[in-house]
């Protein structure tokens, strides 16, 4: 099962992108970040007609997130637990099928957080604590899950350029960098990392100044596994092919291949 995660940076405006993309990668699953519209606005047709169920979480302007599968998607959660007055649509949650079992995937916008310090922080770092938690009840079950998305935390040095140049960002600050440990540290497993020890991958670059020319990213994308999911991890990788398209979003889908 080859699972992927890509912020598109808004649908409409990349919606030939990802119909695109679908065709040409050929995953299994994929988990969408930043529709930026509402589930009536998301293209059914299109997705439908390239092999792909979905179940999607929009938002008016903001946010938003999506589950495609070719397989059914039997809906588990469309919100992260834990802040019942968080109407942010950023998590959305399934279990689908794969060749030998059940994986459960959720898709995850973890908030940004900048301006650091401020309120936009405090929610990040809240969010995070939710998420934490959401962790440790999955991992109660024994199942295999994965947690994917664009989690807006840089983890180590490695995964920056000019790591100097981001001491003050929270992407990189360091509370935000202990949160997501704590994450990883309940039992998960950096699908990337696992597979691909070295540094200077990324999967996000900045529109401005030619990063994407000089390859200035970060990675931030992550997919997240439980121990009974890693078990079955055959590769991972970061496909950098839309980056380059004209107009794209300034992320790129990260993914992994579970023998499930």
């Amino acid at each position: 099962m080859k699972i992927a995660t890509w912020n598109v940076n808004s649908l409409k405006a990349r919606q030939d992108h990802l119909i695109r993309w679908l065709g040409a990668f050929d995953p299994d699953v994929v988990l969408l970040q930043e529709l930026k519209g509402t589930e009536d606005k998301f293209p059914m047709m299109e997705v439908n007609a390239a092999g792909y169920q979905a179940q999607v979480v929009g938002q008016k302007t903001y946010n938003g997130v999506a589950i495609l599968s070719k397989t059914p998607i039997e809906v588990t959660a469309t919100r992260l637990p834990g802040e019942e007055e968080d109407e942010q649509a950023r998590y959305v949650e399934g279990i689908v099928a794969g060749v030998s079992g059940r994986v459960r995937v959720g898709a995850i916008y973890l908030p940004n957080g900048n301006p650091a310090p401020g309120e936009k922080y405090d929610y990040k770092i809240r969010w995070m604590r939710r998420l934490y938690a959401h962790a440790r009840n999955l991992l109660k079950t024994e199942e295999a899950f994965v947690l994917g998305g664009d989690y807006n935390v840089i983890p180590e040095p490695q995964d920056v350029y000019a790591p100097d140049q981001w001491t003050r960002d929270a992407l990189f600050l360091p509370e935000s960098r202990n949160a997501l440990r704590h994450i990883v540290n309940l039992g998960l497993t950096d699908a990337f990392r696992a597979m691909n020890p070295e540094g200077g991958r990324y999967s996000w670059w900045d529109y401005r100044s030619g990063s994407w020319d000089r390859d200035e990213g970060c990675r931030i994308d992550h997919l997240l596994l439980s121990p009974q999911a890693a078990d079955t991890l055959t590769a991972s990788g970061i496909d950098k092919t839309p980056r380059g398209w004209d107009k794209p979003s300034d992320h790129t889908p990260v993914w992994c291949e579970l023998n499930i």
